[in-house]
């Protein structure tokens, strides 16, 4: 995946569109120019954006960042599945970059599928939308839907702002150290926490209302 990244992020033309950048976002093909000498940080500290900036993981204290470490995966598009603590590099690289003969979607489901298999026995949360989903899958995991409730009850799927009540989650989980091994232990830990998780069509909804600041 780092031999593909770095050719078609070696000229300006190749990398505009294998990476869909911008005359403004053009420089950033040259992170993948220079994984091997650049600086890293914790995959937690380095990931910004909607679903990452509500974890403020940069000022959170010891023990959050300790949970983190311990529990959550992130799914990499240049480096598979990796733990929250693991230091990376900057790269530019998403789940529907387009690498010449190297296809992410052909690629990581194997190796990435093995890797989160090793996972210890219990409850899975799977937060990642359903691109990244698909570069590992992961049986028996529960992926919630994020949902907005109106005064009449109706529900309403999320798609963009999804990502922040996810992020609003995964901090509320750090915070208050969730020791959670089933779904029913998740529920009971929301619940004491002012989180709604309900069932539904079958699945689970995450209701984003009960993840706004004033809650957390």
């Amino acid at each position: 995946m780092i031999t593909a990244a770095r050719s078609v992020s070696s000229e300006e033309s190749s990398a505009r569109a294998a990476l869909k950048l911008g005359p403004k976002s053009i420089a950033e093909r040259l992170r993948n120019l220079e994984l091997d000498t650049s600086g890293t940080m914790a995959a937690i500290d380095r990931y910004t954006g909607v679903l990452y900036d509500p974890l403020d993981a940069q000022q959170a204290d010891d023990g959050t960042r300790s949970w983190w470490f311990g529990h959550v995966i992130v799914q990499s598009a240049m480096f598979g599945p990796i733990g929250a603590g693991d230091p990376i590099p900057a790269y530019r690289l998403s789940h529907d970059s387009r690498l010449g003969t190297v296809r992410l979607g052909s690629h990581w489901p194997g190796p990435a599928a093995r890797a989160l298999a090793s996972l210890p026995e219990g409850l899975v949360l799977d937060l990642r939308s359903e691109g990244y989903r698909q570069l590992g899958p992961v049986t028996g995991a529960i992926a919630p839907r994020v949902v907005s409730v109106d005064g009449s009850g109706r529900r309403k799927a999320l798609n963009h702002w999804n990502k922040t009540a996810k992020g609003r989650l995964v901090a509320l989980l750090g915070r208050t150290s969730a020791s959670v091994e089933s779904m029913d232990e998740l529920v009971d830990w929301a619940a004491a926490n002012g989180v709604v998780f309900e069932r539904a069509d079958g699945g689970w909804d995450l209701v984003a209302e009960s993840l706004e600041p004033l809650a957390v």
